[in-house]
């Protein structure tokens, strides 16, 4: 099944802060389940989110080598922490902080990934905004390429990491710690 993606609107999804956005994905980040409300406020139905690449709750405000530096990471079996806009069905937008945990067999492979969301704080959102503008800029002038050596030169800038930069600013944020025990807590 095939869902046409919506046009987006520009009014913001409040989020309750205390609430996680759950979803699981096979290796090629389609969504193998979901909890209620990750398909409560991305106005999917879980029968419409099964099935459906991920990125069917992509924003076009997302540069795209925000999302290929995570995959590159976690295919590679290393946690990742991202803060996300996302895109509803309604095309109203809402911004998450995004941690993972790459799900294994029993052999000890990758046979998935599971993704823990939180609301993004107001704070996170203004410094990071900016920042995808300014590849998003550089994606629209010379592609994905442009938009990975203009990550690379605020990185530089900044001297760390996108990790480093994305985990600093959830640490300001007063999330820091967000997603700790929450493994155990959902029994994982």
């Amino acid at each position: 099944m095939r869902i046409e993606k919506p046009t987006p609107i520009d009014e913001k999804i409040e989020l309750d802060p205390e609430r996680y956005f759950i979803s699981s994905t096979d290796l090629k980040g389609i969504i193998t389940s979901v909890n209620i409300y990750f398909s409560k406020i991305s106005g999917y139905s879980e029968k419409e989110l099964i099935g459906s690449p991920h990125n069917i709750v992509r924003h076009p405000d997302m540069p795209r080598i925000i999302f290929k530096t995570m995959w590159d990471q976690i295919q590679t079996g290393k946690n990742m922490c991202a803060v996300i806009k996302n895109l509803a069905k309604d095309g109203r937008y809402y911004w998450v902080v995004t941690d993972f945990e790459i799900l294994k067999g029993e052999d000890g492979k990758p046979i998935g990934y599971r993704a823990f969301r939180r609301a993004a704080k107001d704070e996170t959102i203004k410094t990071v905004e900016p920042v995808y503008n300014r590849l998003l800029e550089a994606e629209k002038e010379g592609g994905i390429l442009a938009s990975k050596d203009e990550l690379n030169k605020i990185l530089k800038e900044k001297n760390m990491s996108y990790d480093d930069f994305i985990n600093n600013e959830i640490k300001k944020s007063g999330l820091k710690g967000a997603f700790s025990g929450l493994l155990h807590k959902f029994g994982f």
